[in-house]
């Protein structure tokens, strides 16, 4: 069994039905759906209504930091009282679109992190060109923990962030033929680790270039497994019992 615990559906593509039974005939039995833009929030208990294997994470990316409401993040409090929402999430920072607007991400970053802590909500980290200061603001909130969406960093930023209770999210970057993830995580224990797509972006390896699903979690596993000289079936025992904990999903292994 595996768990896909970072994806976004897009329905323009492909339906939320036919989404997750590919996901499920390829043995991922759930699928935590990101809503990240203030304006799809409201969207969360229709797609949970499709099945069961759906869970979401609710918060507000940086990416929309300088056109944030107030209204927005009192909708954002409000779906966290949804019972199929998981975490808060994806939230953090990126430099790389926008490095004039620094301070307002962090204002809405650390928020977020309010609210993470006041609800008991593990948290869904975006960090990107901003591993520094990503880390900084997540050591103010020594109560939160989480997971480090797409994980791409060194094993020395890997070590300050499961110093801190988060988790590596690995997800097609693994697979890629000139990334250097695979040498970071064969360094840390498996136990470091849940499995993630991102989809529709990040198609692994073999299937690069094609709109990615929660389906190709398996190329991601069987990488993972190579790597640290494990069998796919640990590889899935571990991550999904990770996943599992992390979100408390109402989930027998």
């Amino acid at each position: 069994m595996f768990i896909d615990t970072h994806c976004h559906v897009e329905e323009d593509k492909i339906s939320k039905e036919e989404y997750i039974r590919h996901a499920q005939e390829a043995g991922v039995s759930c699928c935590v759906v990101s809503f990240c833009d203030p304006k799809e929030l409201s969207k969360v208990e229709e797609l949970v209504s499709v099945s069961d294997s759906y869970y979401v994470t609710v918060g507000i990316h940086p990416e929309y930091a300088m056109d944030v409401q107030e209204s927005d993040f009192s909708l954002l409090e409000k779906m966290l009282e949804k019972k199929k929402v998981v975490a808060i999430g994806e939230i953090g920072l990126d430099y790389y679109w926008d490095k004039n607007h620094k301070e307002e991400q962090k204002d809405v970053f650390r928020r977020q992190m309010v609210l993470a802590e006041k609800w008991k909500l593990p948290v869904v980290i975006h960090t990107r060109e901003a591993m520094n200061d990503t880390y900084e603001i997540l050591k103010e909130f020594p109560q939160v923990h989480g997971i480090m969406h797409c994980f791409s960093g060194s094993y020395e930023m890997a070590c300050h962030f499961l110093s801190l209770g988060y988790l590596l999210g690995i997800g097609g970057v693994l697979t890629f033929k000139n990334s250097k993830l695979g040498e970071v995580v064969q360094q840390l224990p498996l136990s470091s680790f849940v499995l993630e797509t991102d989809s529709p972006y990040l198609a692994p390896e073999p299937v690069r270039g094609t709109m990615n699903e929660s389906k190709n979690i398996p190329y991601i596993a069987e990488k993972l497994a190579n790597w640290k000289g494990v069998s796919i079936e640990e590889v899935a025992k571990v991550t999904s019992k990770n996943a599992i904990e992390m979100f408390d999903l109402p989930i027998d292994l």
